[in-house]
Formats: structure tokens, C-alpha cells, sequence
């Protein structure tokens, strides 16, 4: 069972590199790719002289290549797994951003009692933030506002 497991996630991330390869050559941007697989995620790195376009604006055409990859291959996944897309680390720059923004308006909250909400950001992003403070016991995190508009709230927890 291990066996069919790994070889269906090697053949899916093949296909999906395959795919944002002949995407990005036929808009004639000039990036790489390069596929990494574990048990869990299949890693879709990017680089090359054009990457940096994926990341202006926060990553939204990043966001965007995710979401096309996602809805092409993402099905054919086993429970569990995912695919992941990057360029140079971007993500992980990103998410330890996002964890220490989540640090710095949970002590603010603290601080003042007053709630925090963050900005406009996409289900990843919240996700990340949400995640980060889990563990507080004094405090709670909530997702508001519609669609692409959503922010994320912090405030404390009522002593009631």
C-alpha cells in the first residue's frame, strides 16, 4: 500500500510540473520547475529570471498558479496530501511573517483589551494566523467579513 501511495503522488507532481512548465512557456515566462515529493506534500518550485513576477502584490499571481494547480491535480491526491507551490522560499518568508504578526496583535490585545483585526487576507494567510495563536487560552480568533474581503479578528476570551 505504501508502495501505490508514493508512486501516485510521484505521478501526480510529475504531471503538475509538466503542466506549469508548458504554462509558463506558453506565456513566455521564463521560469522553472522543479518537483520535490514527501508522504505528505508535493513541492512545485519555481525560479528563474521571471519568478519574481510570482511574487508581487503579496504573491497573488503565486496564489493564483496554486489555485490552477489545486483544481487540475489536486483530486487526484490521496487523503491528506497536497500540492505546494514556491518561489525561492517566498511561503515560508510569508508564513513566518504572518506567525510573527499574529504574535505582536496577540500581545497587543493583551495590552490594550481592545480586539485587532488584520487586513483583507486570503484563506491561506488567515489560516496560518489562526493556527499561531491556537494554543492562547485567553484569546480567540475569527474569521469576518464576506469572500475575497475577509479579515481576521483577535480579541480576548470573555472571563463569563
Amino acid at each position: 500500500m505504501i508502495w501505490s501511495f508514493s508512486r501516485t503522488m510521484d505521478d501526480t507532481c510529475t504531471k503538475a510540473g509538466s503542466f506549469l512548465e508548458s504554462l509558463f512557456q506558453g506565456t513566455g515566462l521564463n521560469i522553472r520547475v522543479t518537483v520535490s515529493a514527501n508522504p505528505t506534500e508535493c513541492l512545485l518550485d519555481l525560479s528563474g529570471p521571471d519568478a519574481e513576477l510570482l511574487q508581487i502584490e503579496g504573491g497573488e499571481l503565486l496564489q493564483a498558479v496554486q489555485h490552477l494547480v489545486n483544481q487540475a491535480f489536486g483530486r487526484m491526491l490521496p487523503e491528506g496530501q497536497r500540492l505546494i507551490c514556491d518561489v525561492e522560499g517566498f511561503r515560508a518568508t510569508r508564513e513566518a511573517e504572518l506567525r510573527a504578526m499574529a504574535n505582536l496583535a496577540a500581545e497587543r490585545v493583551r495590552t490594550t483589551g481592545a480586539p485587532f483585526v488584520f487586513g483583507e487576507m486570503n484563506s491561506q494567510e488567515r489560516r496560518i494566523i489562526h493556527l499561531t495563536l491556537a494554543e492562547c487560552e485567553d484569546l480567540y480568533t475569527e474569521s469576518v467579513g464576506d469572500g475575497a474581503a475577509r479579515k481576521l479578528r483577535v480579541a480576548r476570551k470573555s472571563s463569563a
